[in-house]
């Protein structure tokens, strides 16, 4: 009926993983070995990203309330679709979480904004709606199957 999160206000660095393996890639070529940070360098919340993730799927939301009380209804229908649930907060969160790309830019010529928050938002979004597709076509398939050879038409 609805998504249940966390902390909405926790900030992550939100990077795509093929740009990340990228990025490990140009590492390896480095001449001498070194450690570096493989980040956006760029903060976004959890709020944020439920929010683009609706937002692609055809839904916008309206976030009211605060922390634990805080809910996010469709605009459209005002149904209740996100809420916080402590359930979900973690013990040990480190509710700031945030990489600094410099060295890798500068020593490697690596772009950590290749990929922009929206479009992984986006990329993950219609990842997930191709697959519930799938499943769903399925899933119709077996019913109709099912009902076929209930009904002896295939055999």
């Amino acid at each position: 009926e609805k998504l249940y999160l966390g902390n909405l206000d926790s900030l992550r660095d939100w990077g795509y993983a093929k740009d990340y393996v990228e990025c490990m890639w140009l590492i390896l070529q480095h001449e001498t070995p070194e450690d570096f940070v493989i980040a956006t360098g760029v903060q976004h919340s959890v709020r944020e990203f439920c929010y683009l993730a609706f937002k692609y799927a055809g839904i916008e939301l309206e976030f009211k309330g605060e922390g634990i009380n805080e809910k996010g209804y469709d605009k459209a229908t005002g149904k209740c679709q996100v809420e916080v649930s402590e359930d979900f907060y973690r013990p040990t969160d480190v509710v700031n979480l945030w990489g600094d790309p410099t060295k890798a830019k500068a020593k490697l010529g690596w772009n950590p904004s290749k990929t922009t928050f929206e479009e992984l938002v986006k990329i993950m979004v219609d990842a997930d709606m191709e697959k519930v597709a799938v499943e769903k076509a399925g899933e119709q398939i077996r019913t109709n199957l099912a009902e076929y050879l209930e009904k002896g038409i295939v055999k």
